[in-house]
């Protein structure tokens, strides 16, 4: 103790003699943020911001996959009151609906528990089976026959005059295309890797690959026609390119094409065009296509700053079609206001930034891309809804995502989610070169106590350390040797040379000086042998 306060004292009038001379110099510059509080840089911050967990993994994997999680726990439960509030007066007044007003609340709580552990499932899987692995090519077969299922009179139902859905037994109507987004954003991010991080693959392969894997997909999803749901899979396409280092001269001129596909598409079909003009002015034809959108910002206008309250609608009343489905925003505006849909808009920003870590830290190229491409769907799928909800962008029809009530709608979202978790789940930590040199570490125990293993010996006095070199190098041809080529060994310390159950020889002196401080004595020091003694100084001859 002695010693280490003789070093703090001399490293303190150390560090004071140096400000005191920075100060003469007239350099007062403080010492950086990063250095002054040891935790954003440096090596003890970096080691810190290493070893810091959460649940016994890395802050940097688990943070964002709990605020992921939370607040997507969030937006579903807020989604499932705004349900039963948009849907309670309508259903009440269905005989055919049972004249329940918890109907379509019941239904989005059995989709939400069979999305909830779907997804749970998925996140424990590792992505990598979807992208590259052995489901891969199942799962693309299985997708590709679903979509086409949809044209077949056997299992395809036609609604609002699109073919978009099947009727399954025990669970009705689903979209296959809602569950397509994410099976193309995983088979998208294979052929990526594949192509940017591998090098398995030519450009001419990677073409290839790419329209399997994706375009002869969304041309399946255009024929049923369903735009919105083509658009969102494109703009998530377009993001999975460019973080993946695609060219963004060839980028520009795919979005430039994909753009003037759906500008064709879209004048070319007359509902299409419809909706186009009723965004420009609903109120044109307010009766009949305009009446919707209309009632939809009369709704907004209600809302206010701060709504008229949960459960105080008026336009659910009848007033507002599809109130608990794709207008279920506009009824958050009316009952929550401003504040209500801003904080709508805000959980979704978290949902996106969280995302974004989740990537960031992903551990290869097909990770990344996976959380990127699935943030964009969720993302971009809500900004489609909610811009035309408020009349600045044509209606497409796109539910906005664990808010609006829908089975296909509520269970891929999730299953989003649980792939979003199995890239943080599935993520590790870069190996360093420190980590590599550690591996080569080798130990150097003594043969008759085998397993000990100390890094620090007995404190020894001067005059013996001679005697220890000279025992070390007596026993030399018995100890174990490193491996060759290893560039560090560990040691055994005060162990060796004792036979297990022996006493540990004492080879240095605790004394007490005058103020009761413990200390090591070290032996005489160079002052002392010089003014004699009964052994005289030490030379060499």
């Amino acid at each position: 103790m002695a010693v280490t306060g003789t070093y703090q004292r001399g490293a303190g009038r150390r560090a004071a003699a140096s400000q005191a001379r920075s100060g003469q110099a007239g350099a007062s510059r403080p010492r950086p943020a990063a250095r002054r509080r040891g935790e954003k840089g440096g090596v003890g911050g970096a080691v810190q911001r290493t070893e810091r967990k959460i649940f016994g993994v890395p802050e940097r994997f688990m943070r964002p996959r709990l605020i992921l999680i939370a607040t997507v726990v969030l937006l579903t439960a807020f989604g499932c009151l705004m349900i039963y509030s948009a849907s309670s007066i309508s259903s009440l007044t269905s005989d055919v609906l049972g004249n329940d007003p918890a109907y379509y609340l019941k239904k989005q709580l059995q989709f939400i528990a069979l999305g909830g552990v779907a997804a749970f499932v998925l996140a424990k899987v590792d992505y990598h089976e979807f992208t590259n692995g052995r489901a891969s090519m199942p799962m693309w077969g299985a997708m590709v026959v679903v979509l086409v299922l949809v044209f077949t009179p056997i299992a395809g139902q036609s609604t609002y005059g699109a073919s978009r859905w099947i009727s399954l037994p025990l669970i009705g109507n689903l979209q296959p295309s809602e569950f397509a987004k994410i099976g193309i954003v995983w088979l998208a991010a294979g052929v990526c890797q594949q192509r940017f991080d591998d090098g398995t693959i030519d450009d001419a392969q990677f073409v290839k690959n790419g329209v399997l894997a994706a375009v002869l997909p969304l041309v399946l999803i255009v024929a049923q026609p369903d735009k919105g749901t083509t658009m969102v899979i494109g703009v998530a396409l377009l993001a999975m390119l460019f973080f993946a280092g695609f060219d963004r001269r060839y980028l520009g001129m795919i979005a430039l094409v994909a753009l003037a596909g759906m500008v064709f598409l879209s004048v070319k079909d007359s509902y299409s065009l419809r909706r186009i003009q009723i965004m420009l002015d609903p109120f044109q034809d307010y009766y009949n296509d305009g009446y919707q959108l209309a009632q939809g910002q009369y709704a907004f206008g209600s809302g206010g700053l701060f709504g008229v309250g949960i459960g105080m609608s008026r336009m659910k009343y009848s007033y507002l079609p599809m109130a608990h489905n794709d207008f279920i925003f506009a009824i958050i505006g009316e009952e929550c206001g401003l504040v209500g849909t801003l904080g709508v808009l805000a959980a979704f920003g978290v949902i996106a930034w969280q995302g974004m870590k989740i990537a960031r830290c992903a551990s290869d190229l097909s990770g990344r891309l996976v959380a990127v491409g699935c943030t964009s769907l969720l993302a971009f799928q809500m900004l489609l809804n909610v811009c035309g909800v408020i009349g600045i962008f044509p209606l497409s029809g796109k539910p906005i995502p664990f808010l609006s009530y829908g089975g296909s709608s509520i269970m891929a979202s999730l299953l989003i989610v649980g792939a979003l978790v199995s890239v943080s789940v599935h993520s590790s930590l870069p190996e360093t070169v420190h980590d590599r040199t550690r591996r080569t570490w080798q130990q150097v125990a003594d043969e008759s106590d085998p397993g000990s293993l100390t890094f620090v010996s007995d404190a020894r006095p001067r005059s013996a350390r001679g005697a220890v070199r000279q025992e070390a190098q007596g026993r030399g041809a018995g100890s174990a040797q490193p491996q060759a080529g290893s560039p560090f060994r560990v040691v055994a310390g005060g162990a060796q040379g004792r036979s297990r159950g022996q006493a540990r020889p004492q080879r240095g002196r605790v004394t007490t000086d005058a103020n009761g401080r413990r200390r090591i004595d070290l032996g005489p020091s160079a002052s002392d042998r010089l003014r004699g003694g009964s052994d005289g100084p030490r030379t060499r001859r």
